[in-house]
């Protein structure tokens, strides 16, 4: 029996997609074996959902946040028999480190359980608490989507290196099928003409580490040379007034749009028509904005930081800055602006890397194979 774990699946945002290719997976491998798939998750609603993934249907349920009943709902499946009354050996994927703790409780209960806890970046770059903290360590294995992250893990968290697995995120196989026409797809109504430098990300006061506010202060840089240059950034959040006001005292106010409320394609759309990605972020732990761009045949600049350096070849498809550096972010973007084939073959060497090592398909067989070797050994 294969149990998934995940904070919410049916929702926006970077945790929620690589869940969502996690189950994908699960529910693929559970149906090859004949094994059975319960899929779990905290936030979503209580009602059954499906969602669909590659061509493979996710079948899940939500707790609506009521933490009680999930684990309960988890420490259940965990405790579950077969029909004949024997025990069933089980592994458990729990898609946030948030949620060790109740694979550590399923555990005790289930004590042949197997288990695999996934972190993503940020969130164990920093000590956890004591509890979640013990439980990652318990682990059978722990996934991390880039080496940085691993090494955090390790010298963080100290989980075993011998329990790390390094297995990078994958391109949304939705997102790699609109790719090729993104630049012929119409963008949203209030998406700017001129040379566009395009953001994706939640501007929260939170997640400053973004790097938007850089991203502002360095137009002024820019726009004397290049008027017609706009910076388009996608995403919202409480701290959308701050950076609004930021490019009010810049000077820069019309030459910034904020765009929120897209669907999938129109998110691709922008992708396709834009001319520069940048996130030049210092809290990505891998980074699938960056998998998009590339997909789509653009330069990336992103931040010099965390998994960001893994998935951008400085200086062959795109550009890595440190942050909060207007200055060097400036130069990345003055570089793209003036020479426009650099930038188109720096995005054709991006967008081969992202067929070659990023497509769903090679993270699907990379998973699969953790997953038999656990249930096989």
């Amino acid at each position: 029996m294969l149990i998934g774990l995940f904070p919410e699946l049916d929702a926006p945002g970077g945790v929620q997609r690589a869940g969502r290719h996690l189950a994908s997976v699960l529910t693929e491998f559970a149906a090859s074996r004949g094994m059975e798939c319960r899929i779990l998750t905290l936030n979503d609603g209580p009602e059954l959902k499906r969602l669909g993934v590659a061509g493979r249907e996710i079948v899940f349920t939500g707790s609506e946040r009521a933490k009680g009943r999930f684990l309960a709902t988890a420490i259940r499946a965990a405790r579950r028999r077969s029909g004949g009354g024997k025990s069933q050996m089980k592994l458990v994927v729990a898609g946030h480190p948030n949620l060790a703790p109740v694979v550590r409780a399923m555990h005790f209960l289930s004590p042949r359980l197997k288990s695999i806890v996934c972190t993503h970046g940020v969130e164990v770059w920093e000590p956890l608490g004591r509890i979640r903290r013990m439980a990652l360590r318990h682990a059978d294995l722990v996934l991390a989507p880039s080496k940085y992250t691993a090494d955090h893990v390790t010298a963080v968290q100290g989980v075993a290196t011998e329990k790390i697995r390094v297995l990078p995120w994958a391109l949304d196989p939705q997102f790699e099928a609109m790719a090729p026409h993104a630049a012929k797809t119409a963008v949203p109504g209030n998406f700017p003409e001129g040379r566009v430098v395009l953001t994706v990300g939640r501007w929260r006061a939170d997640e400053r580490y973004k790097g938007m506010d850089t991203l502002i202060t360095a137009l002024p840089r820019l726009l004397p040379r290049w008027p017609e240059l706009q910076l388009a950034a996608i995403g919202d959040g409480d701290d959308r007034g701050w950076l609004e006001d930021l490019a009010e005292e810049n000077g820069v106010r019309r030459h910034v749009h904020f765009l929120s409320g897209l669907t999938y394609e129109e998110l691709a759309a922008c992708f396709g028509h834009c001319e520069i990605f940048a996130l030049p972020s210092k809290g990505e732990g891998f980074g699938l904005v960056y998998l998009e761009a590339m997909a789509c045949g653009k330069p990336v600049i992103g931040g010099a930081h965390g998994g960001a350096p893994e998935v951008i070849d400085d200086g062959r498809t795109g550009y890595l800055v440190p942050h909060g550096d207007a200055v060097q972010l400036a130069t990345a973007v003055e570089t793209l602006l003036a020479d426009p084939a650099l930038g188109q073959e720096m995005g054709r060497r991006g967008k081969q890397r992202v067929e070659h090592e990023f497509r769903f398909t090679i993270f699907a067989k990379s998973f699969r194979k953790i997953l038999r070797g656990l249930c096989e050994s």
